[in-house]
């Protein structure tokens, strides 16, 4: 029986692959070790996952500030590049690229400097070891 107190369930499937499970809604993903280390890089890895976090944080937490606003951020975009490094083996950079659709770019300058300082101060991008630099290349509200 699982314990929904918890968060997630994660079960190692063999094969450097694992699948998640989210206990409240049930939905499911799985990993696989990138090509550069032992795997087949078939799917994310946990490293790949700490990336696309900081960019689904960012956007949700912006999206949130948007509607307290009265419009939608529907349709921005997020590009990640994770950045590896070596000994010890860690994620040394996170490269953001936001796209923006071409009917949020008239946005006045104080709701994107509001949109842009809440997707920066979100909780993963507060989570994630200083170490790690985080560039972020606004595009269109840049």
């Amino acid at each position: 029986m699982k314990n929904l107190n918890m968060t997630s369930d994660v079960i190692y499937n063999g094969e450097l692959r694992t699948t998640c499970t989210h206990l409240k809604s049930g939905s499911n993903f799985e990993t696989d070790a990138p090509v550069d280390n032992n795997g087949k890089g078939e799917r994310f890895s946990p490293t790949d996952l700490l990336a696309t976090s900081l960019a689904t944080c960012m956007i949700t937490v912006m999206g949130i500030k948007a509607r307290t606003m009265n419009f939608d951020l529907d349709g921005v975009r997020i590009e990640v590049l994770k950045k590896m490094a070596a000994e010890p083996r860690r994620v040394s950079g996170i490269d953001l690229k936001v796209h923006i659709p071409e009917k949020l770019t008239s946005i006045d300058a104080k709701t994107i400097t509001i949109l842009k300082n809440t997707g920066n101060t979100c909780p993963v991008a507060k989570s994630l070891h200083p170490d790690i630099e985080i560039t972020t290349d606004w595009g269109a509200w840049s």
